[in-house]
């Protein structure tokens, strides 16, 4: 059954005259004009800054709060030949964040090393341990923590109280009361005048960076790219700008590490753009710090050693190999313990702690309930939640800390840490958090589709023309057009065990191909309901050939889907609590939204049964088996010929056992069985023959009687046609004929 995940919007904002006067001379096409100005791209000036990106634009580092007293003291460390420790983070903001640091530091002449923590063992941001090594056992003078920092006090007030000083560079969330550090370099600290908020730990050391060369390091804009895309930030303002040119670096980059990566992904440096970062590289670093120690990949990103960095690329690649399996694994271990429970609880001894969000997040996509998904160890769980926009998991949790001995995140994906033996405890509060605050738990995620559009508007040309609103990401989505009206000419799946669905699809003169990852069970659907698409545009090149290919995001049906079953063998895509209409099924408490009609109504009961069961329900889907037991439509309902047949034959017997010799006589006669059956009861119900222990003896004195007269006569003429009706119409008008009556 197609299922909407989202619920869709359109916007149909259109732009003023003068934007469009704007627009034209700079000879943008009128989808594009449309599309920049439902991104908000709306006078001269933001027009020219979007379409022309320059590094000019980038704000003056100094901006940030204490920027100066950190290159400062960054510069005095330098001069006294103190070691520098960069203290990073185990995810792929963190990896290029570090290696940032340490080229900016390398090439002012610094001793610096870097640590990204162990997920398992450090956990993340600044940790108490790990500070007391490296300032006790190596020397360390300096700390400089990037993508981690404005939340550990303890580590950094040890550092400081130690002779350390410690520089935290940081984008994440603030608390109320900042750590006692040297210097604190974050775009959204409460004293700094910083303009832009968004960037991410990679951005913040790439601004340390600009501040200590004191030009701009183009040649890092790569490693910026690389981190602002994995941590999702928005692609505006500044971030559009550094992503912007850092893929035009990626395309051309001398980082051994980075070529390696590339080929071991099987990436044509021509063929970079946002959603190979998104999609190829950021899941292959973050693979690293999930499953294992992050550390390889700061050599990978900043080492010249072919060799060395080749090794490493495989290695990361393997790992991500790794992860995938261990995601899929976890994904059914985890799908047999969803339940009915508005949140779902689960948890299994021995579950990878480094990808329980990714399982948590492909669950929420797929049953659109908030998730919660732990690991067990001695009695403890840990573990992290991913929720709906309806649900708050944050706020729920949030005034019941007592009952948790570690929690953190926001409103949809959350961090936490409790006793196995609190989870009652925990579920009763956020079943009373859901009551009292009469949350609807089915309300889905939005989803803003920028406009309808028509196949034959869908061209290469569009593409190209598209591009110059990329790159896209967070707050500048790649554009999401609806796609409605048409005709599906094949439906199959493809991929690893058929995993995902490959439409062709037809409106007018004009067909393309779409993909659906994830919906391979599903071709039958599509292929009978042609459903509403939300789809993007790409580029598909095979064997030398290149087309528009559409990826489908969503799918949804208006009214309700009718499946046609009637040919089919496989009955797997019903879902399991569908009502199931059968000629003796019965009508009250029907509380499912899917009907199945499992037989076709044998009798005039039976169809006014089906028909108030239709009216009075608005089903989400109906599936057509239709089965019939004794297909009369295919007998008919027998002829004049073959009635006086039947009754010349049996007029030469004086009596004919109907138990055994039956079939026989069906045979000879070449009439179907089923249909002689009838005809032996019709003869008997006019008094043309009688019967009795099984033996039929012909009324020789009956009544002259039209066979029209008999009433199991005239119900089987409308036996014929109602079994026809539903065996050979189109399951739409079997469905109009049943909800109109």
């Amino acid at each position: 059954m197609i299922t909407p995940t989202y619920d869709w919007q359109v916007n149909t904002d259109e732009p003023s005259e003068d934007f469009v006067k704007l627009v034209k001379k700079q000879k943008i096409d009128a989808l594009s004009a449309r599309l920049l100005w439902k991104r908000q791209v709306r006078t001269e000036e933001a027009l020219m800054t979007f379409l022309n990106p320059s590094l000019e634009n980038l704000h003056d580092p100094f901006l940030f709060y204490s920027m100066s007293r950190a290159v400062e003291r960054i510069r005095q460390a330098v001069a006294n030949q103190e070691l520098i420790l960069i203290y990073g983070d185990y995810d792929a903001d963190g990896m290029t964040s570090a290696s940032i640091m340490k080229t900016a530091l390398d090439e002012i002449g610094a001793e610096s090393l870097v640590y990204l923590p162990n997920r398992f063992t450090d956990g993340y941001g600044p940790n108490l341990d790990v500070y007391k090594y490296f300032i006790e056992n190596e020397g360390v003078g300096l700390i400089i923590t990037v993508d981690n920092g404005v939340a550990g006090h303890e580590a950094v007030a040890y550092a400081q109280e130690s002779g350390c000083d410690v520089i935290i560079t940081d984008h994440h969330s603030s608390p109320e009361t900042l750590p006692d550090a040297y210097a604190i370099i974050h775009p959204e600290h409460p004293d700094g005048q910083y303009p832009f908020k968004a960037l991410a730990g990679c951005g913040v050391a790439f601004k340390v960076a600009c501040a200590l060369l004191e030009y701009i390091p183009s040649e890092m804009l790569d490693l910026v790219a690389i981190g602002t895309i994995a941590d999702m930030m928005a692609l505006t303002d500044e971030n559009r700008i550094l992503v912007k040119f850092g893929l035009e670096i990626l395309k051309n980059t001398e980082r051994v590490g980075l070529e390696a990566l590339l080929k071991v992904a099987g990436i044509e440096s021509s063929d970079i753009t946002e959603e190979t970062i998104g999609f190829q590289i950021a899941p292959r670093l973050n693979a690293l710090g999930r499953i294992d120690d992050p550390n390889p990949a700061i050599e990978l990103l900043t080492g010249w050693d072919e060799d060395e960095t080749r090794q490493i690329a495989e290695m990361i690649d393997q790992k991500n190999v790794e992860r995938k399996a261990i995601v899929a694994e976890m994904l059914l271990e985890a799908e047999s313990q969803l339940d009915d429970s508005p949140v779902q609880f689960i948890y299994q001894t021995g579950w990878n702690p480094g990808v329980l969000g990714i399982v948590a997040g492909q669950l929420l996509q797929k049953t659109g309930k908030p998730i919660v998904m732990l690991s067990e160890e001695n009695g403890i769980l840990k573990g992290s939640a991913r929720s709906i926009p309806a649900f708050n998991i944050f706020e729920a949790l949030t005034q019941h800390r007592d009952l948790l001995i570690a929690f953190g995140g926001h409103a949809q994906a959350a961090g936490m840490t409790f006793e196995l033996a609190k989870l009652p405890e925990i579920k009763a509060v956020i079943a009373d958090f859901i009551q009292q605050n009469k949350i609807d738990m089915s309300k889905k995620n939005s989803l803003l589709l920028d406009e309808k559009i028509s196949l034959s508007d869908m061209t290469l040309e569009t593409i190209k023309s598209l591009s110059q609103l990329a790159p896209f990401g967070q707050e500048n989505p790649k554009p999401l057009f609806l796609v409605s009206d048409y005709q599906v000419v094949q439906s199959r799946a493809m991929g690893q065990q058929n995993a995902h669905l490959k439409l062709k699809i037809q409106q007018d003169k004009t067909q393309l191909e779409a993909v659906y990852f994830g919906h391979g069970q599903e071709t039958l659907d599509f292929e009978q309901t042609a459903p509403d698409l939300a789809v993007t545009l790409s580029v598909n090149t095979w064997n030398g050939n290149t087309s528009v290919q559409l990826m489908i995001t969503d799918a949804r049906v208006e009214g309700s889907q009718l499946i046609d079953l009637r040919n089919q063998q496989n009955q797997t895509q019903i879902p399991e609590n569908a009502f199931i209409f059968t000629n003796e099924s019965e009508n009250h408490a029907i509380m499912s939204e899917v009907l199945v009609i499992a037989e076709t109504p044998k009798d005039a009961e039976a169809l006014a049964r089906l028909e108030e069961i239709v009216a009075e329900h608005d089903f989400t889907a109906i599936y057509f088996q239709n089965q019939i037991k004794e297909t009369f439509y295919l007998t008919g309902g027998g002829t004049r010929d073959q009635f006086a047949k039947f009754y010349k034959t049996i007029y030469q017997y004086p009596e004919f056992d109907v138990r055994y010799k039956l079939k026989n006589l069906a045979d000879f006669l070449k009439i179907p069985d089923i249909l002689l059956v009838k005809m032996v009861q019709i003869f008997e119900e006019l008094g043309f023959v009688t019967i009795q222990d099984g033996l039929m003896t012909v009324n020789q004195a009956a009544a002259k009687r039209e066979i029209s007269e008999s009433q199991i006569y005239q119900a089987l003429q409308v036996s014929v046609k109602q079994q026809a009706f539903f065996a050979l119409s189109p399951v739409a008008d079997i469905y109009h004929k049943l909800k109109e009556n």
